[in-house]
């Protein structure tokens, strides 16, 4: 299982220009998930998450966590996170001709 995390003050998901997730304060969490993972994995991932202190406590010390600061999570799933992109196909290079 792989996730990229973001803190968000805001963000929404849009699918063919309607929203069909939205939050404010919280993190916006991209996951990735294998044929290994189980709930287990999970479980263990979401409970990670939700503790992370990287949210303004009440002295401004970034030192709280989701549940302190009534934060939201906004999942999407993102199953190019585990992409095989070793044998992709090359990039182009480019020759400039004076």
């Amino acid at each position: 299982m792989r996730v990229v995390i973001q803190r968000v003050s805001r963000a929404e998901v849009r699918i063919a220009g309607d929203v069909v997730g939205q939050i404010q304060r919280g993190f916006c969490v991209l996951v990735g998930i294998e044929d290994a993972d189980n709930a287990e994995d999970a479980d263990w991932l979401a409970a990670k998450i939700a503790k992370l202190r990287v949210f303004n406590d009440a002295e401004g010390k970034m030192n709280a966590d989701l549940a302190e600061v009534d934060g939201r999570l906004l999942v999407v799933s993102q199953f190019t996170l585990h992409a095989k992109t070793k044998k992709s196909t090359p990039i182009p290079t480019t020759t400039q001709n004076n």
